[in-house]
């Protein structure tokens, strides 16, 4: 039933917004901005359990491929998308039917960030998150800028990964 990309990013028109724009145009992907939702940090009271994290997840889940979409900030991700994953925590523990929803579910990155090479390390939190969640990890998509993102100098890399999705 198609791709919801997750967008975690401090700039609303960035380079990160841009390759998940870019990813989207070509899959056909709906995209849920974390910046539009008011989602709180994860508290092990779950007070926050009537912010708008379990409405999200709620759409989210009528898609089979979900990648999320972050700049590199200090070799992690960003604070709004590392919210958004701390508070993934509430679907093994209080919303376990929604947790279990997310098996079988395909998953990726997109990311952007400064080095030309990316540590592993960013990498590995989304793809263990991926793994402990049942999803399938799919890889990352990963484009080094500095300024502004060149889609053009990076389009067969963005394609090949494009393909690599299996989509039509």
């Amino acid at each position: 039933m198609g791709t919801a990309i997750i967008l975690g990013t401090s700039r609303p028109q960035g380079n990160t917004h841009q390759l998940a724009m870019y990813v989207a145009d070509r899959i056909a992907a709906t995209l849920f901005n974390l910046a539009d939702h008011d989602i709180a940090q994860y508290d092990y009271e779950h007070k926050n359990r009537h912010d708008d994290f379990l409405p999200l997840i709620k759409q989210v889940l009528g898609f089979d491929r979900i990648l999320l979409a972050s700049p590199v900030y200090w070799y992690a991700p960003s604070g709004i998308m590392k919210i958004f994953l701390d508070r993934l925590s509430d679907l093994v523990t209080i919303e376990k039917e929604l947790g279990r929803a997310l098996r079988n579910k395909q998953g990726g990155l997109l990311a952007t960030g400064c080095d030309v090479i990316l540590p592993s390390c960013f990498e590995q939190i989304f793809e263990l998150t991926y793994q402990h969640l049942g999803a399938r990890y799919l890889g990352m998509l990963y484009c080094p800028c500095n300024d502004q993102i060149d889609i053009g100098a990076n389009k067969t890399t963005f394609d090949t990964f494009i393909g690599s999705l299996h989509v039509g």
